[in-house]
């Protein structure tokens, strides 16, 4: 398709804009989702330029000479900002995917020296070309299923050499476009069995060496700890982290996970713009998280993925007025899935969030947890054009056809970059 400067998408049954406050949405916000009803969406240079009653927007004479694309009655909404992914990786666990249906958990496979050592193992064995080409696969799954910006992971190299080739193959995959990826540093992922025994060196290392290395680079905007039993204590990853703010990058933190105390406040007190996971967090830390902004990032499909059931309390986050965000957690073990949609249903039937909660939490609020919520994750004037016109007419239908072989046509700063 063609794409000229203007641009106006017509005929839209139910508009979704998630217009409001210049900030993450909490509490009722969340159900706000500045809807309107048989509107029109006009581009100008990849930004939108009106968002509105296609009445008032065609009596204006803004249509006058632009290109103009018949969404059909359809639902538009803002394209789906997936927070939290470690798209960058080699190989596959479909051999442990057999071994947890027959038993054997998580911390048993990890133990055993599958698990992320699996996965490293792989990724330290191909070149930077060959991730990069499997990369392109992964960003393809998430752009045909609605994904427009999505943060990516390192964390499968755990030594300088892969870990650096996992991050310029994040920075020549956000390049060449079109998904906006936003890079992370997770060399503290888990040790290396190299370091097994002298887990001290590794955690110095990353803190010293590697961190300062990435920063001067500008390979990474955040850094993030998997902070858990079978990971980094709070103090190794606190050792990391205070090295990460630093060195100028913001901080992200896989926490509460598999048992309470590991991370969360912790997170608060540095100022962390996410906790991610949180299955296990107890409710009295959730005032932490309250009072430093400290947004919680959800990740349902690696409870649903690992055949747990304790999904993190997202109603009890929300009373306590929690930014929430949804993510994937797209990994090649513990949640191998890629499909934002089936996210937000997972979120819906398992945590108890709305449609229209489960849809702010994957759009403008997981854009503001990673610092682009003044650009991106709504439809409002001079924000980028990241919208996706869906083969529903309601915007819950997302969520209440699960799994549902929906391909809705994908736009990024105004470009069509996949149809139906």
């Amino acid at each position: 398709m063609t794409v000229s400067k203007s641009l106006a998408i017509v005929n839209i049954g139910q508009l979704v804009t998630l217009a409001g406050p210049a900030r993450p949405r909490v509490g009722a916000e969340l159900s706000e989702l500045g809807i309107i009803s048989d509107a029109a969406l006009l581009i100008e240079d990849g930004c939108v330029a009106a968002a509105g009653p296609y009445h008032e927007i065609k009596s204006k004479g803004l249509l006058d000479g632009v290109a103009v694309v018949d969404a059909q009655g359809r639902c538009v909404t803002p394209g789906f900002v997936d927070a939290h992914t470690h798209m960058v990786f080699a190989g596959n666990r479909a051999a442990e995917f057999e071994q947890r249906i027959a038993g054997a958990s998580y911390q048993q496979i990890a133990a055993a020296g599958g698990g992320i050592a699996n996965t490293v193992r792989a990724t330290r064995a191909a070149t930077e070309e060959e991730l990069l080409a499997e990369s392109r696969r992964h960003r393809d799954w998430m752009l045909r299923s609605g994904t427009t910006t999505a943060e990516a992971k390192s964390g499968y190299g755990l030594e300088r050499e892969t870990e650096l080739r996992m991050l310029r193959a994040m920075a020549r995959l956000n390049a060449e476009g079109p998904m906006r990826i936003v890079p992370t540093l997770l060399a503290a992922h888990t040790v290396p069995p190299e370091f097994a025994a002298r887990r001290d060196e590794y955690v110095r290392w990353v803190a010293e060496e590697l961190i300062p290395e990435v920063a001067e680079l500008k390979l990474a905007k955040y850094c993030d700890v998997f902070c858990d039993d079978h990971a980094f204590t709070v103090e190794e990853a606190r050792m990391v982290l205070m090295a990460a703010v630093r060195h100028g990058l913001g901080l992200r933190v896989h926490a509460e996970q598999f048992r309470a105390g590991t991370g969360a406040v912790m997170a608060s007190i540095l100022g962390a713009a996410t906790a991610d996971h949180l299955e296990a967090i107890e409710e009295e830390d959730l005032f932490h998280l309250w009072s430093a902004g400290t947004q919680p990032v959800l990740l349902p499909g690696s409870v649903f993925a690992l055949g747990r059931t304790a999904y993190p309390p997202a109603r009890k986050m929300i009373e306590r007025k929690l930014a929430i965000v949804l993510a994937t957690d797209f990994n090649p073990g513990s949640s191998p899935i890629c499909s934002m949609p089936f996210i937000l249903s997972l979120a819906c039937l398992q945590m108890g969030l709305t449609p229209a909660e489960a849809l702010t939490a994957a759009t403008i609020n997981a854009a503001w947890s990673l610092g682009l919520g003044d650009s991106i994750g709504s439809l409002e004037t001079r924000k980028l054009a990241d919208f996706l016109i869906h083969e529903f007419t309601d915007f819950r239908e997302i969520a209440y056809y699960i799994a549902a072989a929906e391909s809705p046509r994908v736009f990024i700063a105004g470009k069509e970059v996949t149809s139906s």
